[in-house]
């Protein structure tokens, strides 16, 4: 009976002492309140009571640096929120460092985060503020990653969450950047006016530099048919031009059976003659 009480201690004794360690972590074993030995994922046994064991989460984690109020610069409250991702190394010391230089690492991230947020902003403007956003990320990376060295910490990446201004203040930056909008489609609008009239223009000269160009090639059309015409007069009827003329009126006239006075003897009755076949009278 004794021998089955012992080995029924014994069990559950070894029952007592049995640690899983999870490939998502890693441990420290502490005997009799001193550190002993690093756990790797697996299996493990530990002695009940003497021996103590902690494990440690190493994948990346996430803490919300909590939203507070901060004065910028130009004396305006903004209402920041930031987030920090990080992890603790899976290497001994950093998980040492993780347990034995800081006392809840997850309490003391934020603290830090939210302390680094007000000695950052609070020498920028509200509007510097939300425009260099990825400048406060930088610097709240850097002062995190510093900080945290000796804990075994590694700081993954600062998401700066948010800056609300007041709600009065908002308000007018909605109604500045309302204004901004309108004044950009104003003057896109401007724009497309002016490069229709534009174009406008420019088809209506073109279209009078046409006209201008069929007129000026008309005219010299007509300046030409006037050359030839005159350049055969001068080659054919040289000196009979004055003749030929008063010839065409007065076929014009006949044709029209218009009555015409010429006196005798004059050019006009000699050439009629000479054309009739005949002798024209002399003058006496």
């Amino acid at each position: 009976m004794i021998y089955f009480y012992l080995a029924f201690a014994v069990v559950v004794l070894f029952l007592a002492g049995i640690r899983i360690v999870r490939p998502t972590h890693r441990a420290l074993i502490e005997r009799l309140g001193k550190y002993h030995n690093f756990a790797h994922p697996g299996f493990h046994w530990i002695i009940p009571v003497i021996d103590k064991m902690y494990q440690v989460n190493i994948t990346e984690s996430m803490v919300d640096a909590e939203p507070q109020e901060i004065i910028t610069n130009d004396n305006l409250n903004a209402r920041v929120d930031a987030q920090v991702y990080f992890k603790v190394k899976s290497d001994e010391e950093s998980v040492k460092g993780s347990i034995y230089n800081v006392n809840n690492y997850r309490y003391q991230i934020v603290n830090l985060a939210r302390t680094t947020l007000r000695n950052i902003i609070g020498t920028m403007t509200l509007k510097s503020a939300n425009s260099e956003r990825g400048k406060i990320n930088a610097e709240l990376y850097r002062t995190l990653h510093t900080e945290t060295q000796s804990w075994g910490i590694e700081i993954v990446r600062t998401e700066l969450k948010e800056i609300d201004p007041p709600k009065d203040v908002q308000e007018t930056m909605n109604k500045v950047v309302k204004a901004e909008n309108e004044k950009i489609a104003a003057i896109d609008f401007a724009t497309a006016a002016e490069t229709t009239a534009d174009g406008v223009k420019r088809a209506k000269i073109k279209e009078a530099e046409g006209f201008k160009q069929s007129k000026i090639l008309h005219a010299e059309g007509e300046a030409e048919a006037i050359r030839l015409v005159n350049d055969a007069a001068n080659k054919y009827f040289i000196g009979n031009a004055q003749l030929l003329r008063k010839l065409e009126a007065m076929e014009t006239s006949l044709q029209q059976n218009a009555k015409i006075v010429v006196p005798v003897g004059s050019d006009l009755v000699n050439v009629i003659s000479e054309l009739a076949g005949i002798t024209p009278l002399s003058k006496k």
